[in-house]
């Protein structure tokens, strides 16, 4: 969540904030009445305990009947005190509920929503072809490397099988990245995918995104992840990290479960919205004057992905209003798809500030101090690569060429043929 400091001192900076994201500021004004009714519900229930410890204090000293009554007048005015406490309690619940409802400041990103991106950069040639260009999923069946029949038929719609050299692509991919990330210095994990709702709430991916979440009803109150930088974040829950020798970074390989609500009819096709799929994730715990620099080192590292699987792509600065609960600012990189004559997005990477580690308790000491770190994450590879893959380096008989970056990851393998 954001700086309750901030808010108070600094409530029309907030107020900005939102409406660059195209969100109604008279939410900051709700925060400020209820920290308000807490303020006003906390002095009269300490100023009330107060006058019970004083009245305390007097019971002791009498005697007799005198005693007998006081004691009478102390009972009334503990329940006083109690009624005191729980509306003070109240108050705190309805001001951290409010709080909760303002996503994180964005940082310089443009205003707006999602259509509203800068683009920053653009990399590589748009190919051409003297062919009829297919889609990925054309390419892939006959390659006879992604089913979505079968994976219709087992999970319904929107799940699919990769076989034979799709299985061995999406592997040389995930394996590419955790290669990557482990020689720039990143801790490789594998991570949980099932987390508590205390973990997915601190990440922000509940409130406003809840539909976007499968969650595990009856006894097990326990949520399946879309990416794993919500276990990566809740790792260090109420830790203070010691920071002073640089960032801590982790690299999760895991699967990946969206529901995708919301989505009705938009890419049914293929494997580019899905419910399940694998993905690298990049998260790094550090200092937030450094989290800056941070971001572009892992901007950096998805650049070289995208020259790895050599693809054109762009990459864009994200609208605020399209940056999601926690981050303050976001950079996708986008990779053409011939078949859509489009760019579509394959990864991308967010600064979350402190947003994230002030909801979940994870801080570090500075100057004798605790204050909360500043978390950033950052996809490095995914199955949705197979897509601008396949497209990209398709030939006129239907085969794809491998690229060079990842035939180490295939044994050396240089084409992929149709059978």
């Amino acid at each position: 969540m954001i700086d309750l400091r901030l808010l108070r001192e600094n409530p029309e900076r907030v107020r900005e904030a939102q409406k660059a994201r195209r969100r109604d500021p008279k939410t900051v004004d709700a925060v400020l009445e209820a920290d308000q009714a807490w303020r006003e519900a906390t002095q009269s229930f300490e100023s009330l305990r107060a006058e019970q410890k004083t009245f305390g204090k007097k019971v002791a000293q009498a005697k007799g009947e005198e005693k007998q009554a006081l004691v009478a007048e102390a009972k009334e005015l503990s329940q006083k005190v109690k009624d005191l406490e729980q509306r003070a309690s109240e108050a705190e619940e309805a001001r951290e509920k409010a709080l909760r409802a303002i996503p994180n400041i964005a940082e310089g990103a443009p205003e707006g929503l999602e259509e509203d991106f800068e683009v920053r950069e653009t990399h590589g040639e748009i190919p051409t072809f003297d062919f009829d260009v297919r889609d990925h999923l054309d390419i892939a069946e006959k390659l006879r490397a992604i089913d979505m029949q079968r994976g219709a038929k087992v999970s319904g719609s929107r799940f699919y099988f990769l076989t034979g050299v799709g299985a061995q692509l999406e592997l040389a991919i995930l394996n590419a990245a955790l290669d990557k990330a482990t020689r720039a210095g990143f801790t490789p994990v594998i991570t949980p995918t099932l987390v508590l709702p205390e973990t997915m709430d601190g990440t922000g991916f509940l409130g406003e995104h809840a539909d976007e979440v499968y969650h595990l009803d009856k006894d097990d109150d326990l949520y399946l992840v879309g990416t794993s930088e919500v276990a990566l974040a809740g790792y260090h829950r109420d830790e203070v990290l010691d920071l002073d020798n640089g960032p801590l970074r982790y690299a999760g390989w895991s699967a990946c479960y969206r529901r995708e609500a919301g989505s009705y009819g938009k890419d049914t096709r293929g494997i580019i919205r899905v419910h399940q799929f694998h993905k690298v994730e990049m998260f790094s715990y550090c200092k937030l004057e450094d989290s800056y620099e941070e971001h572009e080192r892992l901007l950096d590292m998805e650049r070289e992905m995208m020259d790895l699987i050599d693809v054109p792509y762009r990459v864009i600065d994200t609208a605020a209003g399209d940056l999601g609960t926690s981050a303050a600012r976001k950079f996708d990189c986008e990779a053409w798809v011939p078949s859509q004559n489009t760019y579509r997005e394959l990864t991308s990477t967010s600064n979350c500030t402190q947003f994230q580690a002030r909801r979940l308790n994870i801080r570090e000491r500075v100057d004798g101090a605790l204050r909360p770190v500043a978390t950033l994450n950052g996809t490095l590879g995914t199955t949705r690569f197979i897509v601008a893959l396949l497209e990209n380096h398709q030939q006129a008989d239907g085969s794809v060429v491998v690229p060079e970056g990842l035939r180490p990851y295939l044994g050396g393998r240089e084409i992929f043929e149709v059978r």
